[in-house]
């Protein structure tokens, strides 16, 4: 079997092609980029005979799709702005896809990806992914889901790459039409920092309080969850607490709708002038704490007793402890080992359905804890009713 890395130079794509090297049966590996320095110094770093290097450029899409031609399944790890064109050559190229972002342009593509045969799934990191797993785990457990509530805390600089400081100004994107939380069976558009409810992640991230984002798990799992009632359904997110007040800061001083200002007879965009700072600065490349934390809380019935299931996630932690999890790589590895985990997965034949599918309906949850717990990631879940509490541990 063959696969190739859209955007793996990226500092995400290559933990996942790391793990790609370490657990998958792949024959080749590509990793395909638009650096050719930086897409050669990862393949040195991972010193594999399986592993070569292609440069390509996704806006050049039939080109691309030519390229992408021999190859079993495409992993796009490209920016949310580019996931329209990748898409569309993974589709053209008739191979299978799976990409981290899933926010939507990925289904202009649907019916090629159907009538090739072949499967492409959007949307499968920690958040989009993983989430959409621990939430249905738990729906599986109940017979009616009243609510659903996601939430994540993301511990990484502002501005550690350019994919990294763009998902930052989307999500708290005044006009973007995608913030949405789903109540009473309608989809209900809001406004950033819309709901803030305060959430307790495991140590040492703590309390945080969070607010709505515009993530995908709303959609999916109110398609996957209807039949069995699910009323409300809240994605939330939070960055570092000094990310946090930098944003709240932007947004409210107008700043994220990217304003332009004549500054000596040039015109120049205000945030365009913010990222730039942040990219080349240390405020930019740094934090304090590094990695990732799910919280996933689905309440309903079973047998008519009330029931609450509350699924969070550990990883070895990011103060040197741990080999190859130091810093920012107790992020980064994080995203990229669920993108190759799902990858691995399709390549190999578990996924039998073809055509664009949601990670609930492509995925078994438990495959995808046992995966994560090969890697000392672990899924933790305790729950609550009338009757008595308890917690596990899937290892």
């Amino acid at each position: 079997m063959k696969v190739c890395c859209l955007g793996g130079a990226g500092k995400i794509a290559r933990e996942a092609v790391l793990d790609l090297v370490q657990y998958s049966s792949f024959d080749q590996i590509t990793v395909a980029d638009f650096s050719v320095e930086e897409g050669q110094q990862v393949v040195e770093w991972l010193n594999d005979p399986r592993v070569d290097f292609v440069q390509v450029d996704v806006r050049r899409t039939e080109e691309t799709a030519a390229n992408l031609s021999c190859y079993d399944i495409v992993m796009d790890a490209t920016t949310i702005s580019l996931n329209g064109l990748s898409t569309r050559a993974i589709a053209l190229a008739g191979c299978h896809g799976i990409n981290l972002n899933g926010f939507g342009e990925e289904f202009h593509y649907a019916d090629l990806f159907k009538a090739n045969g072949k499967i492409h799934v959007p949307g499968f990191g920690m958040t989009p992914g993983v989430t959409q797993m621990m939430a249905m785990h738990a729906a599986n457990q109940l017979d009616v889901v009243d609510t659903i509530r996601v939430s994540h805390g993301s511990y990484r600089p502002i501005a550690f790459s350019k994919s990294i400081a763009e998902t930052t100004t989307y999500e708290y994107d005044p006009d973007l039409p995608g913030r949405v939380v789903y109540e009473d069976g309608a989809f209900i558009q809001v406004p950033p920092f819309a709901r803030p409810l305060d959430i307790k992640l495991p140590e040492p991230y703590g309390v945080s309080t969070q607010y709505i984002i515009p993530h995908s798990e709303t959609r999916t799992l109110a398609q996957a969850l209807k039949h069995k009632g699910v009323h409300l359904i809240e994605v939330r997110g939070t960055w570092p607490e000094a990310n946090m007040r930098l944003v709240r800061s932007l947004y409210e001083y107008g700043i994220l709708q990217n304003p332009t200002v004549d500054i000596e007879g040039t015109k120049v965009g205000v945030l365009d002038c913010i990222s730039t700072y942040l990219a080349g600065s240390s405020y930019g490349q740094e934090t304090e704490v590094y990695g990732y934390a799910l919280h996933v809380e689905v309440s309903g019935t079973k047998e008519g007793n009330s029931r609450r299931h509350v699924l969070t996630h550990t990883h070895p932690k990011s103060d040197g402890s741990a080999a190859g999890w130091e810093g920012l790589r107790a992020y980064t590895r994080n995203v990229g080992i669920p993108l190759a985990i799902a990858t691995e997965l399709i390549a190999s034949g578990h996924v039998k359905q073809a055509g664009m599918l949601n990670p609930e309906d492509a995925f078994n949850p438990e495959t995808i804890f046992h995966e994560l717990a090969r890697r000392e990631i672990y899924i933790h879940e305790e729950v609550v009713d009338r009757h008595e509490e308890h917690a596990s541990v899937f290892i």
